[in-house]
């Protein structure tokens, strides 16, 4: 290792030199780092649910849409003016190149006013766009209306809805139909190697025709915004559908990863000013920050690896990382320096070099440890994370310990006293508190470790989609408003495979068919958290108020859907009913703002009530949207306790291998299974639930917070070669001490900042990463000390009770 601390002083110039081009041109690959907020971004890969709705979206052919609600404040909704205003915006939005249709209440199809259902009725000549129907008569038309309401008015009847349908890319939308054909095979169990090859070539050629489309997506949606602006005077207008919340997503990511990192960047300078009062030891750390994100940035872009919403905060993490790495060499430096007077600043270097390297690639290694395990968490986030985490840590190695002893070569030795009055009495504090009040320590951690565990038991995972956004942000407003007032947010469907008993050639659907369906919406209907519930029987429902008050047999109905032009029964029922399948669909929607919603028993009773009003059994399926959010939601736990179980494991192995003791690595792990379940028990006590953010926090609270046990037991058995095991702690603290109070001080510090975010799950990410650092600092520097002068007897202390 002499050789290589040599050769980085003797070629500082060449490697500062082979940095900067490399770091060129990886900046040149920042242009093609992407953001992902897709829905197949929170799943496990070939997720059998995902792929039953992908088979349900392809079959029923529901519509690409954006969902415009319009609640004026003084006009009345019904009223001539509401209407004009009405007009002028759906002028404004058919003019958007994509948009296929518009429906609103101006130009619907007013059917109840028909009189008559036969063969020579045209829905578009029933639209208030056709009959110019007065305000009033159209208030009465759309009283509890069984199609519309919820659907383009509100129950209150005080606001409604112009759904803006956008026309399909035929290309893509044969590749994912493709894509989906071939994943079928995934729910009978015949999905082969050769299939997902064949998988990767088809999204291969997908991928740029969504990028495409995505970034016209983004266009429409800032476009929108841009035409109901002058509007919100006299109206408030909401924005709702996935692809308005994906925008949401990636606009709340994009300004976390530069607000937050530049944020988080600014308070590093300033805390290091601070710490260390030189320029200089301001300059070298932010140079090594900036390089390892921007390799890593460059790197992801060129490796086409994306960020989601979990890992949007790898900037922040990668700024720490690298700190913590930074900080420990200059504290080394530091007291390397003012041991040795007469060394020059090449032997400073060297020296500090082959001090930290051993601790610091085992601290590295802990960490992608730590990292690692989130492979195994069976969530296809959290996995990417992992990976790109690992990356991440990977570059924040290298470029610290290689460019920062390049760097530091160019400029002349400066001596400075270490530390600060406040750090020095703190440390003292610490020290005294750890080696004469012990068994105060090992009471007191018995609590806390008690206390988590019971907090830890608590732990739940039910969460609302809403409450991930902070309640003044506009994606939040729009959401709970267009959730509370048009029947729901997170699509739940119901799909009915008709028994073989129930066909009949002869007719379209039987009665039976019908009967099947009006019970299950029935039941779907009692629930306190269901919204919109929409099927065949809605249609029924209407059919019969056309046909005065007489319901429709199902000859009549059969007859009806016969001599009805085929295009007009595919836009009316196609989204409902799929005659070449046999299967129905209810479409439903579940108000995510429902005070105490348990979506895992709502589910179950769904379940059980449905096969309770004697419904042929297994013929329902649920899908959609709610159920992979629910099913997202219980792997969760087992996730976070199978990811628990492998970082403790994994970490103890890589500690038994560093430190070649048993004792020792025991001694090590205890301080980080107690910063983890402190973490996790706080978040039971003050039910913080777990979500695809927190469930990190565990892995990545204990890769970080054991690099400053590695650094404090690394130094121990150094000093206890040559000291009592009493002395050997002091002089640690001595050494390690300061540099475990400035790396967790920085980092709880910079961590807290992401409780400015928007995004509720960074704000708590940081939050409880912070106080696991300090848990973390409090342990390394009471606990463990405490635990290595107690049960680690040095030589000295051995030759001592010898020699007695």
């Amino acid at each position: 290792m002499q050789g290589l601390a040599r050769f980085i002083t003797a070629n500082n110039k060449w490697i500062i030199g082979f940095f900067i081009v490399i770091t060129l041109v990886l900046a040149w690959f920042v242009q093609n780092f992407r953001i992902d907020a897709s829905a197949e971004t929170l799943l496990v890969k070939n997720n059998k649910l995902y792929i039953e709705s992908q088979v349900i979206n392809q079959r029923f052919s529901p519509q690409e849409f954006v969902l415009v609600a319009y609640q004026p404040k003084q006009a009345e909704l019904f009223s001539d003016d509401t209407f004009a205003v009405l007009g002028e915006l759906s002028l404004k939005f058919a003019q958007l190149d994509r948009v296929e249709a518009l429906t609103s209440i101006l130009n619907v199809p007013l059917l109840s006013k028909a009189g008559s259902l036969d063969s020579e009725l045209n829905p578009d000549d029933w639209t208030w766009e056709k009959q110019a129907y007065a305000p009033q008569e159209m208030r009465q038309i759309f009283v509890k209306h069984p199609l519309y309401t919820d659907l383009l008015v509100n129950e209150k009847m005080d606001a409604t809805a112009i759904q803006i349908v956008f026309k399909s890319d035929e290309e893509l939308t044969k590749i994912t139909d493709q894509i989906t054909e071939l994943q079928q095979k995934v729910l009978s169990d015949t999905f082969t190697d050769e299939d997902q090859l064949k998988v990767d070539e088809l999204r291969e050629q997908a991928d740029p025709l969504e990028q495409k489309l995505a970034k016209q997506r983004q266009q429409e949606i800032e476009q929108i915004y841009q035409i109901i602006e002058p509007y919100q005077t006299n109206a408030n207008i909401y924005l709702g559908g996935a692809h308005v919340l994906g925008f949401q997503l990636i606009d709340i990511i994009q300004n976390d990863l530069v607000l937050f990192g530049s944020a988080i960047a600014g308070a590093i300078c300033v805390l290091l000013l601070v710490i260390f009062r030189q320029f200089r030891w301001v300059l070298v750390p932010i140079i090594c920050c900036a390089v390892s994100v921007v390799w890593t940035i460059g790197l992801f872009g060129l490796l086409d690896l994306r960020t989601t919403v979990i890992s949007s905060n790898f900037v922040a993490l990668q700024l720490i990382l690298t700190l913590a790495i930074v900080i420990h060499l200059l504290v080394e430096y530091g007291q390397i320096a003012q041991d040795n007077p007469q060394d020059s600043q090449v032997d400073l270097v060297q020296k500090t070099f082959l001090h930290k390297l051993s601790p610091c690639f085992y601290a590295g290694i802990t960490t992608c440890v730590g990292f690692g395990s989130l492979l195994f968490s069976g969530i296809q986030p959290v996995v990417s994370f992992g990976w790109m985490m690992m990356v991440a840590m990977v570059i924040s190695i290298l470029v610290s310990l290689i460019l920062f002893p390049a760097i530091v070569c160019l400029f002349k030795r400066k001596d400075k006293k270490q530390g600060h009055k406040l750090s020095n009495k703190l440390i003292a504090l610490l020290q005294n508190l750890s080696l004469k009040r012990s068994s105060w320590i090992f009471a007191a951690s018995g609590v806390v470790l008690v206390l988590s565990i019971v907090g830890l038991l608590k732990l739940n995972v039910e969460n609302s989609f809403i409450n991930y956004f902070a309640s003044d942000t506009r994606v939040f407003k729009e959401l709970s408003f267009i959730d509370q007032q048009f029947g729901g947010s997170t699509q739940l469907d119901v799909i009915y495979d008709i028994p073989q008993q129930q066909h009949d050639k002869d007719l379209v659907l039987t009665a039976e068919s019908i009967q099947s369906l009006q019970k299950v919406q029935f039941v779907m209907r009692q629930f306190e958290a269901m919204g919109n519930v929409t099927s065949i029987v809605n249609f029924t429902e209407l059919a019969k108020i056309i046909n005065d008050g007489k319901p429709l047999t199902e000859y009549e109905l059969t007859v009806i859907y016969r001599l009805i032009d085929k295009s007009l029964t595919e836009k009316l029922l196609g989204s409902y009913f799929a005659p070449e399948h046999n299967q129905l669909r209810i479409s439903s929607r579940i108000k995510d703002t429902t005070e105490g919603l348990n979506r895992a028993e709502f589910m179950q009773t769904l379940k059980s009530d449905i096969e309770g009003v004697s419904v042929v059994a297994n013929s329902f399926t649920l899908g959609n949207l709610f159920v992979l959010y629910q099913d997202i939601l219980q792997r969760l736990f087992s996730s976070q306790i199978l990811t628990m179980g492998i970082v403790y494991v994994a970490l103890f192995v890589v500690l038994l291998g560093i430190f070649r003791s048993f004792k020792i690595a025991a001694i090590a792990i205890v301080p980080n299974i107690i910063s983890t379940l402190v973490v996790l028990g706080t978040m039971g006590w003050f039910n913080i639930p777990l979500d695809l953010m927190t469930i990190t926090i565990a892995a990545i609270a204990m890769g970080i917070a054991v690099d400053d046990t590695i650094h404090f037991v690394h130094r121990f058995t150094e000093e206890s070669q040559t000291q009592s095991s009493i002395e050997a702690v002091k002089a640690t603290y001595g050494s390690i001490g300061f540099a475990l109070l400035y790396t967790s001080f920085i980092i709880t510090l910079g961590f807290s900042l992401l409780s400015f975010s928007d995004f509720v799950p960074s704000v708590m990410f940081g939050l409880l990463t912070g106080l696991a650092m300090l848990v973390a600092l409090l342990t390394d520097l009471t606990l463990l000390p405490a635990m290595l002068a107690r049960f680690c007897k040095s030589k000295a202390d051995k030759t001592e009770v010898a020699e007695a």
